[in-house]
């Protein structure tokens, strides 16, 4: 440091100053330090004004204010969590009370709470629950969509969503408006648009409900995507009707072209929603084609692609609902193709946290705001609204559903329409758009009140009662086990079988339009979204190579190969074998049945199915041991061939003597078999039979 001293003499004496004014700054207050920079141009001035406000150095300061938003939403999702966990440690209260009610009521004590201590509650901002809350349930529902079943149905989830929310729509806001116009209600000043307006915010499914309380009674799987599936195509009939009241109802006249644009409008938020989550979804799959080397941002972009999917489709006001469901069911089997098994497993993690927790704040927040208020309360109009909502869904589910059977080759039965109609509860999209209205609306607090009422009878009573109900109807219960590699063979020759059967007879149904689609996508869409490696499959062979090894060293661990093993000499001469070329789509369809049934051997006969609620253990945590298998096969075999040489002495005559029947060995070896088989300790999916 000799040359730093002598080029700037006295630097230290100056390095002290500066170092001893900064400390200083940092332990004043705002308010002392600033007439010291304002007097900063006064010469001298400066040192003397900081030495007269000079403060004792802060060793403990609190702050609030500088945390307190960030502070109060971790204890908001803390507090979900917490009441999540509690409900799920007391099985006897989850097999009553669905988790939907008592968060409900946990957001009601909360807000009671609040409103005790002097605060006021928060509300459901609708900003918050549609930009924040929504879309990770939505996202959830739409990656994970069973696309068959979907597919199958989509006619019949379509007629529900549309003609049964315009169905229960007008019915409820004709005779709502009929019951206003009597003098004793005391509503006559509610016109004929106010109460079509309140009908199209109560007349949709909410899927926020149908997913909390349908996945805790494990309904079949028809049943299920039928009201999910209704829940998730309404959003963009309610939006439309919304909408379109809402500006009728400021302008106050409606014509014929009015309700011609209405219709073109319905189409264009619909499909406009579908279009934008596909780009994106297309999006997302063709950038996780290069994401090969940086594995680490591969879940990154399919949050962000869903996410810009929806608030672009919000941005030009079209449906956010749809655009995410087209968008995670568009990017879905491109992007697992493309990632990782790590990633996949991140992806499928962090949705089942993020939509779950949004759930959780969302049933607590109706709680709070229910508390917060204000309201409005008039008996006859609630009351009505309830009585309503359950005739015009009972109606609409029995008039459409006779029609729909007309042309379905599976008919709804009586049971199935019963919990289709029971099942279309109300929740949080209806408060949020009733939330929406202006707050110079007249009849807004009345409305708010109303629609808090229906949510709670959904909710509470039908909720509650949906599960005796479904036991007591004997109505069918989802398929736990997972499709074995027989129904699956099978399931697609008939879908080849059937392709062929509409060629033959010329007609161009359902399964020839699929077949098309299907051969589109393998000659040029997979082409363009899956990597070229991926595309090419060439892992096939290696996966057998993989499955080899793993069985050959289970094999030397359990001391089952040969002690004499041939030679380098001989292993030389052996000619290598031609192994047959197969085509690429039989490599294709081979490789998706081994995806999907024998990468998890270890756990095929463990009941497995989708559940935003419970995840799976992975396959390194299987507590049933191959190899450990294997030696319990060998000890029985070991037994087995003991107790076979022992009877065969046993049953050794003379040869002058006449033989037994071959039957009489048998039998009795038989016996001794299942005997000494009864006695080892076999795993727990293996079982003997008489």
């Amino acid at each position: 440091m000799p040359a730093f001293s002598c080029a700037f003499p006295g630097c230290r004496r100056d390095l002290l100053v500066i170092v001893l004014v900064v400390f200083v700054g940092i332990g004043l207050p705002i308010e002392a330090s600033a007439p010291a920079y304002q007097s900063h141009g006064t010469e001298g001035s400066h040192l003397t004004n900081i030495t007269n406000t000079k403060k004792a150095f802060p060793v403990l300061a609190v702050n609030y204010e500088h945390v307190r938003k960030p502070f109060e939403i971790a204890l908001w999702i803390l507090l979900a969590l917490l009441m999540k966990l509690g409900f799920h440690l007391i099985p006897r209260l989850s097999g009553v009370v669905p988790e939907s009610c008592l968060l409900i009521v946990v957001g009601l004590l909360v807000g009671g709470l609040i409103k005790v201590i002097g605060e006021e509650p928060p509300v459901l901002d609708s900003q918050l629950f549609f930009l924040c809350l929504l879309p990770p349930i939505i996202l959830d529902a739409g990656y994970f969509l069973p696309i068959r079943p979907f597919t199958e149905n989509v006619g019949t989830i379509l007629v529900f969503a549309v003609i049964g929310t315009l169905w229960n729509t007008f019915f409820m806001g004709g005779l709502l408006y009929a019951l206003c116009q009597i003098e004793s209600v005391g509503l006559s000043r509610v016109d004929l648009l106010a109460c079509l307006l309140f009908g199209s915010i109560v007349s949709a499914v909410d899927p926020v409900a149908v997913l909390a309380v349908f996945e805790e009674i494990h309904i079949n799987e028809l049943v299920h995507i039928l009201v999910f599936g209704e829940s998730l195509l309404n959003d963009a009939v309610t939006v439309v009707l919304y909408n379109l009241f809402e500006e009728f109802s400021k302008v106050g006249t409606v014509t014929v072209l009015d309700v011609f644009l209405g219709v073109v409008c319905f189409f264009v938020v619909s499909l406009g929603g579908v279009l934008v989550g596909a780009i994106y979804g297309f999006l997302a799959a063709f950038t996780s084609r290069f994401t090969s080397h940086t594995r680490v941002i591969e879940p990154l972009f399919v949050f962000l692609y869903s996410y810009m999917a929806y608030l672009s489709s919000e941005m030009f006001h079209l449906s956010g609902i749809m655009a995410l469901i087209a968008c995670g069911v568009v990017m879905r089997p491109y992007v697992e193709a493309n990632i990782s098994h790590k990633s996949y497993t991140t992806i499928k993690y962090f949705l089942k946290m993020w939509s779950s927790v949004s759930e959780t704040l969302i049933f607590i927040f109706l709680g709070v705001s229910t508390v917060a208020g204000p309201h409005a309360w008039n008996w006859t109009f609630v009351i009505t609204t309830v009585i309503l909502c359950l005739v015009s869904r009972v109606l609409g589910v029995i008039g459409l559903t006779f029609i729909i059977n007309k042309f379905r080759i599976v008919k709804l039965t009586k049971k199935d329409q019963f919990i289709v109609a029971y099942g279309g509860l109300r929740g949080a999209i209806a408060f949020s758009l009733g939330y929406l209205l202006s707050n110079s609306h007249q009849m807004r607090h009345l409305f708010l009140t109303a629609i808090i009422t229906v949510i709670f009878f959904t909710v509470f009573v039908q909720g509650m009662t949906i599960r005796p109900l479904v036991e007591l109807l004997a109505v069918k219960k989802k398929k736990e086990s997972k499709p074995s590699i027989n129904e699956e063979i099978h399931t697609e020759f008939l879908d080849h079988l059937l392709t062929g059967v509409e060629g033959v007879c010329g007609h161009y149904g359902h399964y020839h339009w699929k077949e098309k689609l299907n051969r589109f996508n393998k000659t040029y869409v997979k082409r363009w979204l899956i990597a070229g490696e991926n595309f090419k499959e060439p892992e096939l062979i290696a996966f057998y190579r993989k499955m080899e090894l793993k069985q050959a060293i289970m094999m030397v661990e359990s001391g089952q190969l040969p002690s004499a093993l041939p030679s380098t000499v001989s292993m030389q001469n052996i000619q290598p074998r031609v192994i047959p070329r197969v085509s690429k789509k039989r490599e294709e369809e081979i490789r998706r049945i081994l995806r999907s049934n024998l990468q998890n051997n270890k756990q095929k006969m463990r009941s497995r199915s989708y559940s935003r609620h419970t995840l799976f253990d992975a396959d390194e945590e299987d507590n049933v041991s191959e190899v450990r298998l294997r030696k319990t096969k060998m000890e029985m075999e070991r037994r087995v061939s003991v107790m076979e040489r022992r009877m065969s002495h046993y049953l050794t005559v003379p040869a002058n003597r006449e033989s037994p029947r071959p039957g009489i060995r048998f039998s009795v070896l038989t016996v001794s078999l299942l005997s000494t088989l009864s006695s080892l300790p076999l795993p727990a999916h293996l079982t003997l039979s008489a």
